[in-house]
C-alpha cells in the first residue's frame, strides 16, 4: 500500500543530501542519502538515482510535494547554482519526476525554517545574551560558500526571506586582515567576505600566511593531505586540535573575519531572537568557536558592543537542518 510522503533536497556547491519525509510529520525523515555534488551533472540525476535505491522504493511512496532547497538566489522557482552552474527549474523536475507539486527554495531560507524543528541538544550556546520573544533571527553559514538567511515572525511562526549577504565586500579589522585583503585583490579585484569566510576562503588564508612567512605546513599535515581529498576540512582539523601552526593561525584568521561578519549582519538585522551559525564548517570547528575568539569578533562593534551582547548566538550542530526546513516546505505546500 502506498505510503504519503515528501521529498526534500538540500543542494550546495560539495554535496547534495535527499530525504523522503513521512506526510505530516517533516522531522520524520524515513530515509535519506548524501551525494557529493561535483560528481554529478545536473540535480536530476541525483534525484533520479535517490528514487530508484531500493531502501526508498520499499516505503512505495506517493510524494505529496517536493522541496528542493538550492545554494544560489531563487527566483521564478528556478536558479542557477552560485558554486556549480547547475540551472535547476521546479517544473522540469516535475515533469521528468511526475511530481504533484516542486517549490525551489535558497538553501538558508531551508536552513532558516529548519532551525525551529531543532531540539535543544542539536544547539550549542556561544553567547546565552537575551532573546526577545519573536525577534528577528540571523542564521549565516560557512561551507562551500556563505549562506544568510532572515527570519521574521508573521501571523503564528517565522517566516524566511533568502539573502546574498555573504557577498558583501569584506571589510578588514586589523593590519593583518589588511594584507589578506591586498593579497586576495590581486587575483579577484573585489573581494568578497565569501573569498575569505568558507572552505575555500580557509585555503587562501592558508596560502596567504605561508607567502606571508607566517611559517610552512608539519610533516604530519602534509602526510595527511595525501590521502585527504578535502584540503579545508583538514587545515580546519588540525588548526582546532593544534597539531599544525601554520592551521592553527588559517585557523584563528578564519574564526576572526567570521565572527566580524556574524556581528556586522547581527547589527544590520537587529536579530535579537538570535544568531545561528550553521553550515558545513561550525560543527567542525565548535572547540575553537568555544574558545572565545569568535565572540570578541562578534562583539568589536563599538559603540554598540553592549548591544550585541544582548544576541543569543548558537552553533547549530545537526548537519540535516536544511533538509528538515525544505521537508517542512515540502509539508506546506502538500497542504
Amino acid at each position: 500500500m502506498s505510503r504519503d510522503c515528501l521529498l526534500a533536497a538540500d543542494v550546495g556547491g560539495t554535496k547534495a543530501t535527499l530525504g523522503l519525509g513521512e506526510a505530516g510529520s517533516p522531522r520524520r525523515l524515513l530515509t535519506h542519502r548524501v551525494y557529493p555534488s561535483r560528481d554529478h551533472p545536473d540535480l536530476g540525476s541525483i534525484v533520479a538515482d535517490f528514487l530508484q535505491r531500493p531502501e526508498v522504493v520499499a516505503h512505495d511512496p506517493r510524494i505529496l510535494a517536493a522541496c528542493f532547497s538550492v545554494a544560489g538566489p531563487v527566483a521564478g522557482n528556478s536558479s542557477v547554482l552560485t558554486n556549480l552552474g547547475w540551472k535547476v527549474e521546479a517544473a522540469a523536475l516535475e515533469r521528468q519526476f511526475a511530481l504533484p507539486a516542486v517549490q525551489l527554495i535558497n538553501d538558508f531560507t531551508a536552513a532558516g525554517q529548519g532551525v525551529a524543528q531543532l531540539t535543544e541538544a542539536e544547539l550549542e550556546t556561544l553567547q546565552a545574551g537575551e532573546p526577545v520573544e519573536r525577534g528577528a533571527r540571523l542564521i549565516i553559514g560557512a561551507g562551500t560558500g556563505l549562506g544568510v538567511g532572515l527570519l521574521t515572525w508573521e501571523g503564528d511562526r517565522y517566516v524566511a526571506h533568502p539573502s546574498e549577504a555573504g557577498h558583501t565586500d569584506f571589510a578588514p579589522v586589523d593590519e593583518l586582515q589588511d594584507r589578506l585583503l591586498g593579497n586576495l585583490r590581486r587575483s579577484f579585484g573585489r573581494v568578497s567576505y565569501e573569498r575569505i569566510v568558507s572552505g575555500p576562503g580557509l585555503m587562501r588564508i592558508f596560502s596567504f600566511l605561508q607567502e606571508a612567512g607566517a611559517g610552512m605546513p608539519s610533516r604530519q599535515l602534509l602526510d595527511a593531505s595525501k590521502t585527504r581529498q578535502d584540503a579545508a576540512e583538514l587545515i580546519a582539523e588540525f588548526g582546532a586540535a593544534k597539531l599544525d601552526p601554520l592551521a592553527v593561525r588559517a585557523l584563528d584568521l578564519f574564526v576572526a573575519a567570521y565572527g566580524a561578519f556574524a556581528g556586522n549582519m547581527a547589527l544590520a538585522t537587529l536579530a535579537r531572537g538570535g544568531v545561528y551559525i550553521s553550515g558545513g564548517i561550525a560543527p567542525k570547528i565548535a572547540p575553537k568557536l568555544r574558545e572565545g575568539s569568535f565572540i570578541r569578533a562578534f562583539l568589536q562593534k563599538e559603540p554598540f558592543s553592549a548591544l550585541l551582547a544582548t544576541i543569543p548566538v548558537r552553533v547549530v550542530m545537526n548537519p540535516q537542518v536544511g533538509l528538515f526546513g525544505a521537508l517542512v516546505e515540502a509539508q506546506r505546500l502538500a497542504d
